[in-house]
């Protein structure tokens, strides 16, 4: 018979990320390259956006009216 486990889903996710940080030794790199190792290596599918994560305004701008203009809204 399997015995039931007393601590949380919480629990159990801090303990393997504190069991991952002591093999790695806190490197964040290292855990990091680790992943996308184990990754590589297990050829399953990984899920890739359709499009590319651009600037709403080309130009960089945040969008925002100068403040010496009214809102189109408020004339």
């Amino acid at each position: 018979m399997t015995q039931k486990s007393t601590e949380s889903p919480i629990e159990e996710l801090h303990r393997i990320r504190r069991d991952i940080s002591d093999r790695f030794a806190g490197d964040i790199a290292a855990i990091a390259e680790d992943a996308a190792k184990r990754q590589a290596e297990s050829n399953r599918p990984v899920w890739q956006p359709n499009t590319t994560n651009q600037a709403m305004h080309p130009s960089g701008e945040s969008g925002d009216l100068p403040m010496d203009k009214p809102s189109p809204a408020a004339r």
